[in-house]
């Protein structure tokens, strides 16, 4: 999943993809609609994979608070978070993300992290599996280590 090409521009709705660069701005694709528009330098401009989010202990990055998402919700979309109650969304996001600094992540944060999360799914932006193959070369790699060392060790 890479999140560097995928754009929140403030003032301006939903998000976008990074599809050129030109002298003075990006050149960006609406996922909402896909019509190509310019971003000028004056516009501030984030990556979702700049983005984190505060809890009590350390920041936590969007890409870490989406797996866990697709996790809850077992890679189905949250239910409309423009509907639902903010008590309702912030007990879901406790359940997502259980140390989040409630008063530094406000509902609108929470209603936005989910719409992005509905949106990215719907465009199949997320994919999780790559995480999942990453982890298991890691682990296979210290699996390896571990018996060279084992091997290693002279018998007695």
């Amino acid at each position: 999943m890479d999140l560097s090409k995928i754009l929140s521009i403030s003032g301006k709705p939903g998000l976008y993809l990074m599809v050129g660069e030109a002298k003075n701005n990006l050149i960006v694709e609406s996922l909402l609609d896909g019509k190509k528009i310019p971003s000028f330098a004056h516009d501030r401009v984030s990556t979702l994979k700049e983005i984190s989010i505060y809890t009590d202990t350390e920041d936590v990055a969007l890409e870490q608070v989406f797996k866990n998402i697709n996790e809850h919700t077992g890679g189905k979309a949250v239910d409309n978070p423009k509907k639902t109650s903010g008590e309702a969304l912030k007990a879901t996001f406790s359940a997502i993300l259980p140390d989040y600094d409630r008063d530094a992540v406000y509902v609108s944060d929470i209603k936005k992290i989910f719409t992005w999360f509905n949106l990215l799914l719907e465009k199949d932006l997320l994919d999780f599996s790559e995480d999942a193959e990453e982890e298991s070369e890691e682990n296979s790699e210290e699996e390896t280590v571990v018996e060279e060392k084992q091997e290693e060790k002279p018998e007695e």
